[in-house]
């Protein structure tokens, strides 16, 4: 195998299969990049048995052939080399790169040994601009869960219907859900999929700079395509908890707040806070305040009350101010956010209304 590739357009196709590889798996093997050269492309794979990617970009191919080239190496060798044409010729078992007065060995693996590109044909899929969706996804991935005994809540869950978009995550302890219209194209109208989301995240960050990205989704696997890149990952089995049920139908105070003063408060307020995470918010109807504030363990006390625009039942709530700063930390053009209430002894609601629609749940803690 011999072919010629400009060095940034190298160093940008590892950067993009890199996150598929397995980063403490005992077979070498999984550890490589796979470099198929043929017909002018030159090809990546990664694997780490999950998840598969693969990207092409064009280059000078004199001699067609197939290697693999441990990962890491190789992207750390490419990073330090000047922005020229960079030659791969293999030789037995072993690869020399060469780059104007660069010349180095690398010794590769068998790509006989590489798992294949897993096949698929996608039974219902969506064609959503990439900034929306990253968007929407980085309101709702944090919030998803990292207990092992229930998988599914790893996974953000996926609704198109009626060129409405929504996702939805949760926790137990939290609920993060958006949406927004957005026009799309779709091979099988509405559908609804739950996707791991480490393989959401993973596949928008490296397809930001695409216009479009499709999802798509077979029995087994969930398929991101964008550009000359392909994700697969496979899919989370089970049945996604109903969330809906969680969303209280009722509301006997409504708080309007700025969320610049609010993010502030809190961050003054939370300084005490470290030891017990538990924040205080007293809603005064009457006076339109909410006022803030929190107990250490050495009891070290903070409090701040803000302006808002109060509706309902005055009361007394407590919630994890972590929980709290995980809901302002995403919004985007926002200036206000209002929070819902049943009652004080039951699960706060945040909601913002914007081009993307959003809605965090959060349980109480105990005063």
């Amino acid at each position: 195998m011999k072919f010629t590739v400009s060095q940034t357009s190298l160093a940008d196709a590892i950067a993009t299969v890199q996150k598929g590889i397995a980063p403490a798996s005992t077979l070498p093997i999984l550890s490589g990049v796979l470099l198929r050269a043929r017909d002018g492309v030159l090809e990546f794979q990664t694997s780490n048995y999950t998840t598969s990617i693969r990207h092409r970009i064009a280059a000078h191919v004199e001699e067609e052939g197939e290697t693999v080239i441990p990962c890491k190496m190789l992207s750390n060798l490419i990073k330090t080399l000047p922005d020229a044409p960079v030659v791969f010729e293999t030789a037995e078992r072993q690869v020399g790169i060469s780059c104007m007065k660069t010349r180095v060995r690398l010794n590769t693996l068998d790509a006989g040994d590489f798992p294949e590109f897993p096949a698929y044909a996608i039974e219902s899929a969506v064609e959503l601009p990439v900034g929306v969706l990253s968007d929407m996804v980085a309101r709702v991935w944090r919030v998803t869960s990292t207990d092992k005994a229930r998988p599914i809540l790893g996974g953000i869950l996926m609704t198109v219907e009626n060129n409405t978009i929504r996702l939805a995550a949760t926790d137990t302890f939290r609920l993060a859900v958006c949406d927004t219209q957005v026009e799309t194209s779709s091979l099988e109208g509405s559908f609804e999929l739950t996707v791991p989301s480490t393989a959401m995240n993973d596949a928008l960050s490296i397809m930001a700079d695409e216009p479009t990205i499709l999802v798509g989704a077979t029995d087994t696997q969930v398929v991101f395509e964008a550009g000359n890149t392909c994700y697969v990952s496979r899919r989370l089995e089970g049945t996604y908890p109903n969330y809906k049920q969680l969303i209280p139908k009722t509301c006997a105070t409504s708080v309007k707040i700025d969320v610049a003063a609010f993010n502030a408060a809190l961050k003054r307020v939370a300084v005490v806070a470290q030891n017990n995470p538990a924040v205080r918010l007293e809603i005064d109807c009457e006076q339109g305040t909410l006022s803030l504030s929190s107990i250490s363990g050495d009891q070290d006390q903070a409090q701040e009350t803000i302006d808002v625009e109060a509706t309902g039942a005055s009361g007394v709530i407590a919630f994890n101010y972590h929980y709290i700063f995980g809901c302002l930390n995403v919004l985007g053009r926002e200036k206000e956010i209002t929070l819902e209430l049943e009652s004080y002894a039951k699960p706060g609601v945040f909601k913002s209304y914007d081009k993307i629609n959003y809605l965090y749940l959060v349980m109480p803690v105990r005063i």
